[in-house]
């Protein structure tokens, strides 16, 4: 974006969105033959409708640095299927048990059970092996680092540790403290690596680094704020998926602690948090700048 140009964000997400999408329908292609039906359910997990957040911040941290953008293309691609494999298993009978997604039928109730856990593993997996590819960085000491970063946001002390803190939080009485670890594992810890990943491709300096990190800390936090929110308030029209069902599970939440009120003021907080970590970059900046605001504002 231009210097005093006015951010258009609805067309920016569009766009990012788009990109990420016609990258996901290449990595996955139509497959002929027995296997075919893991490959359909896998593109029906990854390519579904969706406002691709995480491709989004990808993306625009990968242009605060001028990285190619087949290459932040290709890591945007990786990350949805992280997101999209987890999904598919938060959805499945073992977990959330939840029959809608996106406003279409969750991947198990669509095809199967068995499928769905087959096309998560398999979307897993491939997101490692795009990362792990020369195509998305010539240097193999980055590519190892998007490697291991990744692995620590997807696996037990991020995003899947947060799903079991999650599972537990039916169970248990969390306070602030814990709950707050929570949602920056189940959530943040994605948007971490998603917020990063520009500055590990362009090898950028610690204090970029830092700063992105600091900005994806309270943005994964009012992320999942806002969730929780839209959980309590939303409608399944507005959302595409089943809503109030923390309260039935009697799962402690921001929300349930704090009320509608407070935890919507605090996600606003963190949200004008977020955006101050990113001076550094001035109007550079401004897509992810938008993006804290939206991410607290939004109605779906």
């Amino acid at each position: 974006m231009k210097a005093g140009e006015r951010l258009d964000f609805a067309a920016e997400l569009a766009a990012a969105a788009a990109a990420a999408d016609g990258e996901l329908d290449r990595l996955l292609p139509v497959v002929e033959g027995p296997e075919g039906r893991l490959f359909e359910v896998m593109r029906y997990a990854a390519l579904g409708p969706g406002k691709r957040m995480r491709p989004f911040l990808v993306l625009n941290s990968a242009r605060l640095f001028n990285v190619p953008s087949q290459h932040a293309l290709r890591v945007a691609a990786a990350i949805e299927m992280v997101h999209s494999y987890s999904l598919v298993h938060d959805d499945l009978p073992a977990m959330d048990d939840d029959d809608l997604r996106r406003g279409r039928p969750t991947a198990h109730i669509q095809f199967d059970e068995a499928t769905a856990i087959l096309a998560g593993d398999a979307l897993l997996t491939l997101a490692f092996e795009v990362l792990a590819d020369p195509a998305t960085h010539p240097n193999a000491t980055i590519r190892a680092e998007l490697v291991g970063e990744l692995a620590r946001g997807a696996g037990g002390r991020g995003m899947v540790g947060g799903q079991m803190l999650d599972l537990l939080a039916a169970h248990r009485d969390f306070d602030l403290g814990g709950i707050a670890r929570l949602e920056r594992l189940k959530t943040g810890a994605l948007i971490g690596f998603s917020c990063g990943a520009g500055a590990i491709l362009a090898n950028a300096n610690e204090a970029s680094r830092a700063a992105l990190y600091a900005y994806a800390h309270d943005l994964g936090f009012a992320f999942q704020i806002a969730d929780d929110l839209l959980d309590a308030e939303g409608s399944e029209a507005q959302t595409g998926k089943r809503v109030g069902k923390d309260a039935a599970a009697g799962k402690a939440t921001v929300v349930s602690l704090l009320g509608v009120e407070e935890a919507r003021q605090h996600a606003q907080m963190l949200a004008r948090q977020a955006v101050s970590h990113l001076d550094l970059f001035r109007e550079m900046a401004d897509p992810l700048r938008a993006a804290a605001h939206f991410v607290v504002d939004r109605r779906a």
